[in-house]
Formats: C-alpha cells, structure tokens, sequence
C-alpha cells in the first residue's frame, strides 16, 4: 500500500528501486526459476509488472511502446521504471479511465494500483531467486487491515489466490502473504 508520506513519483521510485536490484542480481539462468506465484517463473513477474501496467495507461491516453522483457528482462525492466518514473514526475493533470477503478488522476491510479503490486510481488521475485524479502513490518501490517475489509471482493477479481493458513504469531509480512494466496514459506 502506498505511504501516506511520499508522493507517488516518490512512492514509486522507493518501490521500485528494492525490485530493480533483483532484476539486475538475475543472471541469465535465473529467469526460468520458478517463483512463488503458481505456474510463473522469475521473468513471468517481470513480463507481467512491465505488460499490465503499460496497458493499464492506455485509459490516460498513455500509449508506451512494447517491451520485448523476454529478450532483455534487465534492460526491458529498467526502461519500464524510467517510462513511469517520468509520468509521475510530469503527471500533466491527465486521468485515468478504467471501468473498474472509474476516473483518477493518472499518478494517483499508478501510485494504487501499479506502485503497490511493484512492492508486493518484490517478495516474490526475491523468493524465486533465493532472497529472503523484507517488505517492511509496519507496512505489511497496514496494507493487510485496507485489505481484509474488501476480502470477497479481492478474491472475486481472481487477482489473489486462496489465503493460506498461517500461525497465529506469524510475521505481518507473513500473514500478508497468506492472505494473498501466498504460503510464507516457499523456498525454490
């Protein structure tokens, strides 16, 4: 979940930088890692940050060119950040349209939307290429109680798994992740 304190171009580029230093550490082999996220590797995370959301700003009038991430997941990644970086520096008053979300100011959609699914699926890079993520406590916390209230919701998207079950005294980030369907403790 976005900080109240920081600006979605500052959101952003806090979020993206943790992601960006997976992508560089990646060596050629670790693409076709398998990742937390069933039926998806290491490189299924990148391709799916960089397709989504650069479709996603079509509904601001923001057409970006394509990025081939299957041929160059480093290059095609660190161009994708500085794509959105330089909209959210220079937002221009544009809005997004979608008719899921309705009309929002274009930095303010990226920061709800795009921003916050960097930061999540950080863990699940970190995971696929044998890192152990740490997303912030407080943070994890705090994007769980948003969360929980719009539980069916969330689930009726299809965008989150089944919850997992998880300890009582497990971790914030922990319970995070098992509320999104993902088991904390996944290990390639």
């Amino acid at each position: 979940m976005p900080s109240a304190s920081k600006s979605p171009a500052e959101q952003h580029a806090y979020d993206a930088a943790p992601f960006t230093e997976l992508v560089e550490s990646a060596s050629a082999g670790d693409w076709a890692r398998p990742s937390p996220v069933a039926e998806w590797t290491a490189l299924d995370i990148v391709k799916h940050l960089v397709e989504w959301s650069r479709g996603f700003l079509q509904g601001a009038g923001i057409e970006l060119p394509a990025l081939d991430v299957e041929a160059d997941p480093v290059a095609a990644w660190k161009q994708h950040v500085t794509d959105i970086q330089a909209i959210l520096d220079e937002p221009g008053g544009r809005v997004l349209s979608n008719p899921h979300t309705g009309d929002k100011p274009v930095d303010e959609a990226i920061d709800q939307f795009y921003t916050a699914d960097i930061w999540m699926h950080t863990w699940d890079l970190a995971k696929a290429l044998g890192h152990e993520p740490d997303l912030g406590q407080q943070r994890c916390r705090a994007a769980l109680a948003a969360m929980e209230p719009m539980e069916q919701m969330l689930r009726d998207s299809g965008q989150f798994g089944s919850a997992v079950p998880v300890a009582a005294d497990a971790s914030p980030q922990d319970r995070l992740m098992a509320f999104i369907g993902r088991d904390p403790a996944w290990h390639q």
